[in-house]
Parts: C-alpha cells; sequence; structure tokens
C-alpha cells in the first residue's frame, strides 16, 4: 500500500472583500481526485503578496516546509506564493532541496515532472537577469547622484578625538568608546593603534 503524503494547500487574497473559496474548492478538488486524504490547509486573507510577513503563509514555511514535514506543497497559482521572481525560485529551490512537490493548480505546473522541473530553471534564470538589471540600475542611480554632487550612503559621523583620549585614560576599551561615541569600532581601533598616545608616553616626551 502506498503511504500517503502529507499535503499543504496554501490559498491567499489580497484583500478582505475577495474570497478563497474558489481557489480552496479546486485544490480540495484536486486532492481528492489523487486520492490524498492528509491535507493541512493554510490561509491568508486580505495579505498582499509584497508583504513579508503573511501570518499563515510564515507558519508553513518555518514549521513544515523548511523542517521538511510536508511532501506536497499545492497552490492555485505561483502568484499566491511569492512577492517577486527571486522570491519566487527561493521557495521553488527550497521545495527541491526538501524533497518537496511544488504543484501549481491554474499553471498546471508540477516540480515531480521533468516539464515542472524545466520550468524552474527557466525561472532560475530569468530571476538571477532580474537582480542583475536591479544591481545596473542601483550603479548607474548612485553614479548620477555621485555626478550631481549628492552624498552617497550615509554621512560618516564626527570622531570626538579629544573625548575618545579622555576615555582612554580612564581605561575605557575600545568597544565601549565606540558605543559612547556612537562611531564604528574600527575607527576607534584604527585611532588607538596610531595616533593615541598613552599618558606615561606623553610624559616621556
Amino acid at each position: 500500500m502506498t503511504k500517503q503524503p502529507k499535503v499543504a494547500i496554501y490559498a491567499r487574497v489580497s484583500t478582505d472583500e475577495q474570497s478563497v473559496d474558489a481557489q480552496l474548492r479546486d485544490l480540495r478538488e484536486n486532492t481528492k481526485n489523487r486520492g490524498w486524504k492528509d491535507v493541512q490547509e493554510f490561509v491568508d486573507k486580505g495579505i498582499s503578496g509584497s508583504k513579508d510577513s503573511r501570518p499563515s503563509w510564515n507558519i508553513l514555511w518555518d514549521d513544515e516546509i523548511q523542517k521538511g514535514r510536508v511532501n506536497v506543497l499545492l497552490v492555485h497559482a505561483l502568484d499566491r506564493l511569492g512577492r517577486s521572481l527571486p522570491h519566487l525560485v527561493k521557495i521553488i529551490t527550497t521545495c527541491v532541496e526538501k524533497n518537496i512537490t511544488l504543484i501549481s493548480y491554474r499553471e498546471n505546473i508540477d516540480l515531480s515532472t521533468s516539464t515542472g522541473r524545466m520550468i524552474v530553471g527557466i525561472f532560475s534564470v530569468l530571476a538571477e537577469y532580474e537582480l542583475s538589471m536591479i544591481r545596473e540600475r542601483t550603479k548607474a542611480g548612485m553614479r548620477a547622484a555621485k555626478a550631481r554632487g549628492s552624498q552617497i550612503g550615509q554621512k560618516r559621523r564626527y570622531f570626538n578625538k579629544r573625548k575618545a583620549t579622555r576615555l582612554r585614560d580612564q581605561g575605557w576599551g575600545q568597544i565601549k568608546i565606540a558605543r559612547e561615541l556612537g562611531i564604528g569600532v574600527g575607527r576607534v581601533n584604527a585611532w588607538v593603534n596610531n595616533e593615541y598616545i598613552a599618558p606615561d608616553q606623553r610624559d616621556a616626551e
């Protein structure tokens, strides 16, 4: 007797006015036709796909998918899952690594088939292309801002070396001094190694 797979259904709508009933009806019928009985349902209602935090999805992702506790992830459409193409590819890749079969009802995609795996490969290429385009646009924007004389990144905070010297003379460590002055530890370390002169050495000079 073939062991029953553990199936997770995920359904989502973006607004409270929308209903998940149609999605769930199709997905329940799909599992019934396949003879699957061990089925859990995870539903997010009124949650945009662009949001990082989706309560039911977070539970499904953290407790079931990441821990490999499900065998099949069934969704009505791929756009119910990822907030972007790279995010969707990450989900698909994780499913592959965890030996979870991802099935999309509307697109008729099944990762257990050779066609499904080919589509995943295409998605991966497109996701990498999208990321490269984003990086290139970011670099172009920074170059344009620099040409206009705009500040790139956060402004470097003032290093109060007089106060740092006083604190160091009192026996403060570099980490504590950095926290007090609100600057990086690396800047304090460089100052101690290259500029700071201990009191006894000052007297010697």
